[in-house]
């Protein structure tokens, strides 16, 4: 068992916290037993002390135990399919409701039962009209093909309204999926929890995202609007349905539906940085290769006899007053630039202090949240510099292929090849080891290769852990 792990799931906050429920919870019952004893055995002044007592114990345990239970159970209530919930407001409604009825119920009065019965008709009234909002309400969204993180993205979406008397007001629209099938802390987990229960916590928790608020939808009509959204991180979110929802008309109930959606997934693409750095002292014709192959190009590859149907522009004259003959040139055919962008996913598994480490129960805490901060930032930085690099010799109309580790790509050329690539990129996830060790059999393949002409090799170790070769027949870029 990794202890170092299991360390990071309790703080002394919450042993503090346990030791002070377990002390306000079984005083308390304590204190109820001892009043109980005391109004047996006849002595009213040490039962009353004792009531008191057990008051503010009460107090205690509304003020300390049920705020994280209430916390608790509010987060498990939002994964389930719940048709409705009680609002804050909702809440001190139904308290007001229920003293007033115990009031009037006590004293007989008839103003009470009339204010009561006023109270209950508006709680009555707001429940089922909210409920009627929602219904006969359809979705649908639309998003761009490309997403990078950290910019701004519109979705378009509408809400068509089957209804045909009666319009609906204040709806949220919201899409619910996952951002992966299991959870990131699902290994670690493992290491330092029974099978059962680390199965359960790793778990990949459903994340909801706000799409728009519509204030009215007439009746058989639809209403579209432009809402921009921007993913913090790269990464993908597979979309499971979508969820309308209103406190329509008092703010009593928050209504919910729940409505299904096609199968689908949104591949955010990481963010892409500046690369002045990396690319300002390399050569101009970086990637340009020169073939031995006949072609349009400007090297002179060979001197031939004319053949019909030869350009005339090709002859070269000297040549054809030494030979007496009509003489042609031929040139080189001139392949387009090809870059490889090789992204080295191993991290070291010790902190050198360049970034913040999130522990275990934080990380659990923000992926339960749908605010799961990537496991590094620093890898982050990496995946961010090859995209970039990619993006760049995609506009200098260069030949590109993504290597991750030992999966190779092909080359290729165009946004195709480049949506490609940033999907891979999107996808990838950082590699911590110990050993540090590395094997060139990849890398020798590649430079073996005819095609390829420059290699940028993006990693997180140090030149002092590279091969010497690697270091003169590729760009090492450090992140």
């Amino acid at each position: 068992m990794n202890f170092k792990l299991l360390r990071q799931l309790f703080s002394l906050s919450d042993l503090r916290n346990a030791l002070l429920a377990f002390f306000v919870v079984f005083g308390g019952l304590a204190l109820t037993l001892f009043t109980v004893w005391a109004q047996t055995a006849g002595r009213p002044k040490l039962a009353g002390a004792g009531a008191v007592a057990s008051l503010i114990f009460v107090l205690l345990i509304l003020i300390f135990v049920v705020p994280p239970l209430a916390r608790n159970a509010s987060a498990e209530a939002s994964q389930m399919n719940l048709p409705f919930e009680f609002t804050l407001g909702g809440a001190i409604f139904l308290g007001l409701i229920s003293i007033v009825g115990f009031s009037a119920w006590n004293t007989g009065n008839n103003l009470l039962f009339l204010f009561l019965s006023f109270l209950a008709s508006a709680m009555i009234v707001g429940f089922t009209v909210g409920n009627f909002c929602l219904k006969k309400l359809d979705v649908k969204m639309r998003f761009p093909e490309t997403i990078f993180a950290e910019q701004a993205t519109p979705i378009l979406v509408s809400l068509h309204n089957r209804k045909r008397f009666f319009p609906s007001y204040s709806i949220v629209a919201e899409v619910r999926g996952k951002e992966r099938e299991k959870s990131l802390l699902a290994g670690e987990l493992k290491k330092i929890l029974p099978a059962k229960i680390a199965e359960r916590l790793a778990r990949s928790p459903i994340v909801k995202l706000t799409l728009d608020y519509f204030i009215h939808i007439p009746r058989n009509k639809t209403v579209e609007n432009k809402a921009e959204h921007v993913f913090s991180y790269r990464g993908r979110f597979i979309i499971k349905d979508f969820e309308l929802s209103t406190k329509f008309p008092f703010g009593f109930f928050r209504h919910r539906r729940r409505l299904p959606a096609q199968a689908a997934e949104i591949i955010v693409f990481p963010k892409l940085a500046s690369i002045e750095d990396e690319t300002e002292n390399l050569p101009l014709e970086i990637g340009k290769l020169v073939t031995q192959k006949r072609g349009l190009g400007q090297d002179l590859l060979s001197l031939r006899d004319y053949q019909p149907l030869d350009d005339l522009r090709r002859i070269d004259w000297k040549a054809t007053a030494r030979a007496n003959r009509l003489i042609v040139r031929e040139f080189s055919a001139e392949d387009d630039r090809k870059i490889t962008i090789f992204l080295d996913t191993r991290m070291p598994e010790e902190n050198d202090g360049a970034e913040i480490i999130l522990t275990l129960r934080e990380r659990i805490e923000a992926e339960k949240k749908g605010k799961s901060a990537p496991v590094s930032a620093r890898f982050e930085k990496g995946v961010s510099l090859a995209a970039s690099l990619l993006s760049h010799f995609t506009e200098e109309q260069a030949e590109i292929r993504l290597v991750i580790d030992g999966a190779k790509g092909d080359f290729g050329i165009g946004k195709e090849q480049l949506y490609n690539a940033l999907k891979r990129l999107a996808l990838a996830e950082p590699r911590f080891e110990k050993n540090w060790d590395f094997s060139t059999e990849t890398l020798e393949e590649i430079f073996t290769e005819k095609e390829n002409s420059y290699t940028f090799f993006i990693t997180a170790s140090g030149e002092s852990d590279l091969p010497d070769e690697l270091i003169q027949k590729t760009k090492v870029v450090k992140f």
